[in-house]
């Protein structure tokens, strides 16, 4: 008698019921023709562990290429920033409608290029948009200050309805009962949220991959990550999928996505966005005792990323039990207007590294690029900060508070419909005992020892303009990783920004540019004295027998702003101020080189 061929797993049949789901809520009209989605477009099953399959293809223009977007469509995608398209909405001169039709239609398209999304929310969308239009006819006023603004959310943020599955089987087809905070605030303005988006399983990696949608792919070079965790979210916005995506960010998960596609991102202090209305994989409430992530955006300008914090931040304490008062101003004391006062420049640090993996040539290039532009403006000091010894402590004690919980909640979803582990995880996670309260207060008391030490970065030995023998520190230059984008499967260091929310400083990404010929430096190999293993391992991106180089070539190289704790405007600010020096560099450049071709 021969025995019955085993059941599948239940996470399996899960995932194609999920899957079928999403591909439901694209209409047909809005479909592509095979011929515009690259070839190696696996299916989600095989493109969780065939990565050798994909090519370094750019799919960026495949939106206006493909004909499923009208040139108006087209337009309203991409001519505007916030406040321009806000303006013309309000001006009557464009319906919330067609505007949320046509960013609806171009996240349709992402979705079929990268996999970005995870909940289609363009039925729901379109009705709210209607209904938009509806009080501007009858009244003459938009409803609030975002009305119409296509915005998408993390997959993780509770909508009433809708799935938050985090890419766990186990958490499929368990719609949420309530909208999270932050989905009503954004409601209250006005704005229309169109999508939720792709993220790493258990949300523990810097890839965005998992079982229910598979992997999320860059649409600048799919061979290179699109980052973690808000990576879908990094893919829309830079697809001109939404105007403005909300991530989170616990390890990095809003600046490395903005660094994997040249985009800016937000990571404010904690309290400034509502973060409630979230289920991420560890025991209710862990975050209070541990380390609290936050929410913030991922946009396309620093005006943008002004245009959405001024009008959230002063309502988050409407909203968000976790949120704290907040106007969207300056926290530092206004500087002094007496006529014999000298004018004090706006004083930028450059911190070269965390003390633990030293940057590759192209980052550390790129950061030194960034001081040599700063230092030729006339209003900006620019001072080297020493790397503080406390800094190289952050990571390790990030890890030791991220695990207080022993990862139990989580094993237990993924065993209850028997999914496994993405490879990437495969040996990093493990079912592990919770820590002790005499556990947890000893990790705290160490945070507030490096906290008090990390203080001291903020002023160095020198003339300050109140006469006195140090002098302040306005914001510090950073690299977002010591390593530039990434193939699949192989970010390194997340030190670089889970360290800054170790301490809950406000922390930023900007994008200078691409990464070009000269800075293969194939003739050259990286080798100096190696600093440990997590160094070691980060040197495995550039040399030459363990990485071809040339995967990188036109990705983006960014930098990171940072500014003390609780001063979030005055990060936007830093940020607006180094981006502009940044541009006017790159005009002056262009203009030059345009004249030498005449």
């Amino acid at each position: 008698m021969s025995s019955s061929p085993p059941s599948e797993p239940a996470y399996k049949a899960i995932a194609r019921k999920k899957r079928a789901q999403l591909i439901s809520r694209i209409p047909q009209e809005w479909r592509l023709d095979n011929k515009w989605i690259p070839g190696g477009m696996l299916s989600a099953e095989e493109s969780i562990t065939n990565i050798e399959a994909y090519e370094a293809v750019n799919v960026m223009d495949v939106p206006r290429k493909c004909g499923l977007l009208s040139s108006k469509q087209l337009q309203i995608t991409e001519d505007w920033d916030v406040k321009g398209l806000l303006g013309e909405i309000a001006n009557g001169r464009l319906g919330a409608k067609e505007v949320c039709e046509a960013f609806c239609k171009r996240a349709a398209i992402a979705q079929q290029l990268t996999r970005c999304l995870t909940e289609p929310l363009f039925d729901t969308a379109l009705h709210r948009a209607g209904e938009l239009d509806a009080h501007f006819q009858r009244t003459g006023k938009p409803l609030g200050p975002l009305h119409g603004l296509p915005i998408s959310v993390k997959d993780t943020f509770d909508i009433a309805g809708v799935d938050s599955t985090n890419g766990l089987a186990a958490l499929a087809f368990k719609p949420a009962t309530q909208n999270a905070p932050l989905i009503d605030l954004l409601l209250s303005l006005g704005a229309i949220i169109i999508a939720k988006t792709n993220i790493p399983q258990t949300l523990a990696a810097l890839d965005s991959v998992n079982v229910l949608f598979g992997r999320t792919l860059n649409p600048l070079n799919r061979k290179l990550t699109a980052g973690g965790s808000s990576g879908g979210e990094g893919v829309l916005v830079a697809m001109h999928g939404c105007m403005v995506g909300f991530g989170t960010d616990v390890g990095g998960s809003i600046r490395i996505p903005a660094m994997c596609h040249g985009l800016y991102g937000f990571k404010p202090s904690n309290g400034r966005v509502p973060f409630g209305g979230q289920l991420n994989g560890s025991v209710p409430g862990t975050g209070r005792s541990s380390i609290q992530a936050v929410a913030g955006p991922i946009a396309r300008s620093t005006a943008d990323i002004d245009a959405i914090m001024r009008e959230v931040t002063p309502r988050a304490e409407l909203y968000g039990e976790d949120c704290i008062p907040g106007t969207w101003a300056s926290e530092s004391p206004p500087r002094p207007l007496e006529e014999d006062t000298p004018r004090r420049k706006f004083t930028i640090g450059v911190l070269r590294s965390d003390g633990r993996v030293a940057p590759l040539p192209p980052i550390a290039k790129v950061l030194d690029e960034v001081a040599q532009t700063l230092r030729r403006n006339t209003d900006i000091e620019v001072v080297e900060i020493p790397v503080p010894k406390a800094l190289g402590d952050c990571q390790g004690l990030v890890n030791g508070l991220m695990s207080s919980d022993g990862g139990g909640f989580m094993m237990d979803l993924l065993e209850s419909t028997g999914e496994p582990l993405i490879p990437w995880l495969q040996g990093r996670m493990k079912r592990g005992n919770p820590r002790t309260v005499a556990q947890l207060f000893e990790l705290q008391a160490r945070r507030s020892e490096i906290e008090r030490e990390m203080r001291k970065m903020w002023t160095i030995s020198g003339s300050g303009a109140d006469g006195s023998a140090e002098k302040k520190i306005d914001a510090i230059i950073h690299p977002v990783a010591p390593h530039p984008v990434p193939e699949l499967d192989r970010y390194n260091a997340v030190g670089y920004t889970s360290s800054w929310v170790l301490l809950d400083y406000p922390a930023g990404t900007i994008p200078v540019r691409k990464f070009a010929e000269a800075d293969l430096e194939l003739d050259r190999e990286f080798d100096s004295k190696i600093l440990g293993s997590w160094d070691k391992r980060n040197r495995e991106l550039w040399n030459s027998n363990t990485v071809d180089r040339h995967v990188y070539l036109n990705s983006p190289l960014s930098i990171q702003v940072l500014i003390p704790r609780l001063h979030d405007y005055d990060l936007y600010k830093a940020m607006d101020i180094i981006d502009r020096a940044l541009r006017a560099e790159r005009e002056v450049k262009e203009k030059k080189s345009a004249s030498a071709k005449l």
